[in-house]
């Protein structure tokens, strides 16, 4: 395989990564503002106008996975810019369509693009010297939640303030800018895993199971968690994934070597980063809707929805400030101490929140707070990942804990959604969550975040090896991978 690229040209590759991942995560949250005038704008109803949202978890759980070991098999720059295709098309789409239909299709095919977050990751590896590793890596991870936070407070602005239909021409553009750029900026790299067989049956498998799994967990709130449709979902989801493991641990190219994700610095890795992604869509369910919320209510704070983006849109800019100085600390401590780290700053903010949640510039501080743990995190999973996992799986194994961070934010969603629901109070007709409900999806944020850190706390360390150049066994991102337990 190549050594890394000169260093001039880091800071291109940096950049490009970084903006792909970014403009990948802001497409899923581009059309929150619309989602009370979605049925109006699509003639259609309340319930078919939420699979607007629903459609774009579903896909993207199903292709980045693949995408990543796609990225092995094939080269990681092929499929960054097969994957900019998808984000491109589906954006045009949206932009000409008025029918629910084509909408959803759409909005499936922006899903499909997700792949350039972990595919962009696991380049950095190839094409970076070892000094500049670990914060091109924490910047790169972190773009999930930048694109995120930032996107909420761009796409109010411009439903607001023009068309909605700019939101699509303005992704369709951005994404025709990521795939010049990638071109322009990133080398090719040989395929790691070059001779290999994609493992079809294995993609297939996985990507049914986890549309039955997450579609139960996104939906149980409207169908009912009772419901023989939610229930058969969640049934159907355990014996496919079940099949699927036991087709993979036969299977000779696995899609995903889950021997490999079974070594416990991985295995706990995993479980953290599902943890994390609870921890950071808590606060992100819950502080826009106090913001928004009447101040008749006692405890809302009357916000518009562009203000409310305004007052969100500084967590965004923290956790990009906050992610290359993780990488400094992954490099001085190592990445396990970042992701304990992390997790008890997002903890700190959720504690902050039960005394700040009263006012606009307390919770801007909370999820300030909340954001930077997030930043921290989120950077140093990928290099524990990689510590551990051979050269050829690193795209796979990224495109896994990916997954898992958006399976984290699905079951955030769909926990805090619940207690919402259920502690209410009705004032003038109306029925609104009340604030000790907020409050409690508040203290669950925290309580998974102090999790994820007892979690991340008992990762062992990586076996020393050879290639470790500054004779730290943690700091092991480019070093050979731990021998197989």
């Amino acid at each position: 395989m190549d050594g890394p690229q000169p260093t001039s040209r880091s800071g291109g590759v940096v950049a490009t990564l970084a903006l792909a991942g970014t403009v990948a995560a802001v497409m899923q949250t581009l059309v929150t503002p619309l989602i009370a005038d979605l049925p109006q704008i699509l003639h259609t109803t309340s319930s078919n106008a939420t699979w607007v949202i629903t459609v774009t978890l579903l896909s993207a759980a199903v292709c980045v996975p693949v995408a990543g070991r796609l990225g092995d098999l094939l080269g990681k720059r092929k499929m960054l810019l097969a994957s900019c295709v998808p984000l491109l098309a589906g954006s045009v789409v949206c932009a000409l369509t008025s029918s629910v239909g084509m909408m959803i299709v759409g909005r499936g095919l922006q899903g499909m693009g997700m792949g350039v977050v972990p595919l962009g990751i696991s380049l950095l590896r190839d094409l970076l010297p070892p000094e500049k590793l670990s914060s091109s890596i924490a910047l790169v991870s972190a773009s999930m939640g930048i694109g995120g936070g930032l996107g909420l407070p761009i796409a109010a602005a411009v439903a607001e303030y023009a068309s909605w239909r700019a939101l699509f021409w303005g992704s369709a553009v951005l994404a025709a800018l990521i795939a010049v750029m990638i071109w322009s900026f990133i080398p090719n790299v040989p395929a790691a895993a070059k001779g290999q067989r994609f493992d079809l049956a294995g993609a297939l498998g996985l990507g049914v199971g986890l549309v039955c799994l997450l579609l139960a967990i996104s939906k149980g709130g409207d169908w009912g968690w009772g419901s023989g449709s939610t229930l058969g979902l969640f049934a159907a989801a355990v014996v496919v994934l079940l099949v699927w493991g036991f087709w993979e641990l036969r299977t000779r190219d696995p899609l995903i070597d889950l021997r490999t994700t079974a070594r416990p610095r991985v295995l706990l890795t995993n479980a953290a980063s599902v943890l994390i992604g609870v921890g950071m869509y808590a606060q992100m369910l819950i502080v826009p809707q106090l913001l928004q919320f009447p101040k008749a209510t006692g405890y809302g704070l009357g916000q518009s929805m562009l203000a409310m983006g305004l007052w969100m849109a500084p967590a965004g800019l923290v956790m990009m400030v906050v992610s290359p100085f993780g990488g400094k600390l992954t490099n001085a401590r190592g990445p396990k101490f970042t992701l304990v780290s992390g997790s008890l700053v997002i903890a700190a903010g959720y504690a902050l929140s039960m005394a700040l949640m009263g006012s606009t510039w307390g919770l801007l501080i909370v999820t300030v707070v909340i954001s930077g743990g997030v930043g921290l995190a989120y950077g140093a999973m990928p290099a524990l990942i990689m510590s551990a996992v051979p050269v050829s799986e690193t795209a796979a194994a990224n495109g896994f804990n990916t997954l898992m961070r958006s399976l984290g934010t699905s079951i955030g969603a769909a926990v805090i959604g619940v207690v919402l629901s259920q502690m209410t109070v009705t004032m003038g007709g109306f029925t609104f969550a009340s604030e000790e409900g907020f409050r409690t999806g508040l203290l669950i944020g925290g309580g998974v975040a102090l999790l994820a850190a007892a979690v991340a706390a008992t990762i062992p360390g990586v076996a020393r090896s050879a290639a470790a150049q500054d004779g730290e066994a943690e700091n092991a991102v480019t070093a050979e991978p731990a021998a197989k337990a």
